[in-house]
């Protein structure tokens, strides 16, 4: 097993297991009615498909991989956010095929957002936490508005007024009884986030959104993590379910929140959702299941009415989420008026409706679903985009990681607890360290390099900690074939630049702080390449039951990106793990450092 570890790194870094550009990856979808364009996120392509007779008619190359795609209301012109850091917007006349405008925007831009005249465009930049606002006339950027964690998906009300924003984590400090997603309210007229919506307890990793034909909801799938007990049951949904959140447009908050799953049956990983022109029904896709859902519009409603709206029922939230009838706490709810249809592919994003079909983008399929939505038997045919390549290595670990049929009843797959292979912001009672002692999810980047791993270091490698996330966090049989695919999808990440670089270079501040990193005792366990010794310590920073727990030394590299911080996630920031939580200067000297001081220490640690 070393022997064929050792293998499989040296492949993967020297390049002789291909990786991901040598697939199309269709994430983002748009229609005008009779072309789809498929934004191909590994490709750097957009792909124009004649969805009657299956063919690609058109393909426009861009200049980085595509991350959203949108129309303008006249449907003449694309707009596309490119992937990466310091990223741009692209301007592409649909007829001709070209790039007429590139923009800049912000880190991972995502989700671009035209006004329904024309004038603006809101673009979401996942890792700025902000929106850009560009005005299309001068095409210069007019704003940025900050907002909550990680904007991945946007809508705009019919008159343009109010911008509904999705973010895709919690933020805050996790040892706390609730932790939910927001939706920021953004005002257009003062360009200001005039109210953040919070989800129920537990709602969490966000991908899509979409606004109802009538403009009177907006509605939000999420996966429903059950945080607040020890993970010791998968069946009915006791760690993880999922669902579609029912936001009230006209008074800006949460109506309603249904499951999407079934009694002994997990859709998981809701990620696009769409409705029908008619707004009859409600389309979601389900990434981990490799399936849609299609719920009866006016039935849920019907089914809703005598059950009293959150944003009018008068009670906190808890009383509220208590109630008895409570559709997220039903899962039955949805029997009778969805249907749960399986597609031939795998890994379905985005979705978009094109006459009496439903396109859906089948990721790692390289194919687009189209399935009937005008007859119950919901016939389906597919697309192949052109891409046959068999997948690598690395391609079927990352397939298996975001598969929830390697799961028990498929209640979830990997990316659930791990989106991105990184984390949920929240804290998990696993089993492999007793009970009662709930931890923050660790990103799973350089997790293979840097042995031993999990917050205590209680497995010896990641190879050991995958196989056993199978089997215990799963709660089904490891196969080997699987598994050693994952650990080579895992090995193969790369980190992602931080936002807090200047050019990509550090800061001012940060250099101050690079210093400060160096005198106050950080690089004794934070050293060499990948910034840990590899050994477990304690550094003065358990609590209650783990007061003495020696820990893992972390690595830092792209911890801008995994707040909250410490093993039970109670630094709700970096400054917090200097300040708040190292009284006895046992995790670095820092007591006799003022907050400018540790402000820079911050911002060099965020950097990295």
């Amino acid at each position: 097993m070393k022997i064929h570890n050792t293998l499989l790194t040296l492949l993967v870094m020297a390049g002789s297991i291909s990786h991901a550009a040598d697939y199309l990856s269709p994430k983002s979808l748009v229609t005008d009615g009779q072309i789809l364009y498929v934004g191909a996120n590994s490709a750097a392509k957009i792909l124009c498909v004649d969805t009657a007779s299956g063919k690609i008619t058109k393909t426009i190359n861009l200049p980085k991989n595509p991350t959203g795609i949108a129309l303008s209301a006249d449907k003449t012109t694309l707009f596309v956010s490119g992937d990466g850091p310091d990223s741009e917007v692209y301007i592409i006349d649909k007829a001709k095929g070209g790039i007429k405008e590139q923009i800049k925007v912000g880190h991972t831009p995502m989700a671009p957002t035209p006004s329904p005249d024309g004038t603006m465009l809101y673009v979401c930049n996942r890792f700025n936490n902000d929106i850009s606002v560009i005005d299309l006339k001068t095409k210069k950027t007019v704003a940025r508005i900050p907002v909550t964690r990680e904007p991945v998906a946007a809508v705009l009300t019919p008159d343009g007024g109010t911008l509904f924003v999705a973010n895709h984590l919690p933020t805050g400090a996790a040892n706390v009884d609730r932790m939910t997603s927001v939706i920021d309210v953004i005002d257009t007229a003062t360009l200001k986030v005039v109210s953040s919506i919070h989800l129920p307890n537990g709602a969490i990793d966000l991908r899509g959104m979409t606004l109802s034909p009538d403009g009177k909801h907006v509605y939000v799938p999420s996966i429903f993590a059950r945080f607040l007990v020890p993970t010791t049951q998968i069946a009915r949904g006791w760690i993880n379910t999922h669902a579609l959140n029912i936001l009230d447009v006209a008074s800006r908050k949460l109506l309603w929140t249904v499951l999407l799953d079934d009694v002994a049956l997990g859709a998981a990983n809701p990620w696009g959702v769409t409705c029908t022109p008619d707004g009859k029904k409600i389309c979601v896709s389900h990434a981990a299941t490799h399936e849609i859902s299609v719920i009866d519009t006016e039935a849920l409603m019907a089914k809703l009415a005598p059950i009293p709206a959150r944003a009018t029922a008068g009670l906190t939230i808890p009383e509220y989420e208590s109630l008895p009838d409570n559709p997220a706490n039903s899962l039955s709810f949805l029997t009778g008026i969805r249907q749960r249809i399986k597609l031939p592919g795998n890994g379905p994003r985005g979705i978009a409706v094109v006459g009496n079909e439903l396109a859906v983008a089948q990721y790692f399929s390289d194919s687009i679903a189209m399935v009937s939505l005008d007859n119950e038997n919901a016939d389906i045919r597919s697309i192949e985009l052109g891409s046959n390549k068999e997948m690598d290595l690395v391609r079927k670990g990352h397939m298996h990681f975001e598969d929830a049929s390697l799961c028990f009843q498929q209640w979830q797959s990997c990316s659930t607890c791990h989106p991105d292979a990184r984390t949920d912001a929240v804290n998990w009672d696993l089993l492999n360290d007793g009970i009662g002692n709930p931890k923050s999810t660790k990103s799973l980047l350089l997790a293979h390099q840097t042995p031993p791993v999990m917050i205590t270091g209680i497995r010896e490698k990641a190879e050991v900690a995958v196989r056993a996330g199978i089997r215990y966090i799963q709660f089904a049989m490891p196969e080997e074939e699987k598994a050693s695919a994952i650990d080579a999808y895992l090995s193969s990440l790369k980190p992602i630049p931080s936002p807090h670089l200047e050019n990509g270079k550090l800061s001012k501040s940060a250099k101050r702080g690079k210093n400060l990193f160096q005198t106050a005792g950080c690089t004794l366990c934070h050293t060499g390449p990948q910034l840990t010794d590899k050994q477990n310590h304690n550094v003065g920073t358990g609590d209650g039951m783990e007061e003495e727990t020696e820990f893992d030394t972390p690595t830092l590299i792209e911890v801008w990106r995994t707040a909250p911080y410490l093993y039970d996630g109670r630094a709700a920031t970096m400054k917090d793990v200097f300040k708040a939580f190292n009284p006895k200067d046992s995790h670095g000297i820092t007591s006799g450092l003022n907050d400018e001081d540790l402000n820079d220490l911050a911002e060099y640690v965020l950097s990295l």
